[in-house]
């Protein structure tokens, strides 16, 4: 028997339907995306070789959820630069790094919702004033922005081999190694409109 603290097997059948050997109930994969969103850790294994395939079936799960209309939240640029690691020296570093990225964004968040618990009116006094949840978003906006522009600045750690326009005659001098390229500075001026588009927000 499982203990308390183990994941959670989910059995794959051949008719491609899900067995939660917890719960002694057939699921779907929309209900193992909510398992995941409450943080409930689970394996799934197929059910005939008894072979891990949590990764497939996970990366099936955002499959369907990026299809769902207005549910989609990965960049097609994002897509793209992720494609290119593949088969690129970079690959194997990638994936930690979204990992630890990841990690660091989900405190970010959880810092941020208990700021705005704190920052929210609870008294019609406080209700007059909604200045200070607003200028909470913002700054949480700010610092989603700058994580993510050190995240691309971790992505292109090194210069391309061939390819890209020109960089200034200072740049070598002045600038760190990866982030005198087009592909950077691009990044930057994408970054620099959304920061425009928080700011009228705010």
């Amino acid at each position: 028997m499982a203990a308390k603290d183990d994941p959670v097997v989910i059995k794959k059948y051949a008719n491609r339907r899900l067995y939660n050997t917890g719960t002694s109930t057939y699921v779907t994969l929309e209900d193992l995306a909510e398992m995941v969103k409450k943080g409930e850790n689970f394996n799934v294994q197929d059910a005939k070789s008894g072979e891990d395939i949590t990764h497939p079936v996970l990366t099936q799960i955002i499959f369907e959820l990026e299809n769902k209309d207005g549910q989609n939240m990965l960049p097609v640029s994002f897509l793209r630069q992720l494609i290119s690691f593949y088969g690129d020296q970079m690959q194997m570093v990638v994936p930690s790094f979204l990992e630890q990225s990841m990690i660091a964004f989900a405190k970010e968040q959880e810092r941020f919702r208990e700021q705005m618990k704190s920052a929210l009116p609870r008294t019609p006094m406080e209700m007059m004033n909604v200045a200070t949840p607003i200028k909470a978003l913002e700054e949480q906006a700010r610092r989603n922005v700058e994580l993510f522009q050190n995240a691309m600045r971790m992505f292109t750690p090194f210069p391309p081999q061939n390819g890209g326009g020109a960089p200034a005659d200072d740049e070598p001098q002045k600038a760190p190694a990866g982030q005198g390229t087009d592909e950077l500075r691009e990044l930057k001026e994408q970054i620099a409109a959304m920061q425009r588009k928080i700011d009228k927000l705010g």
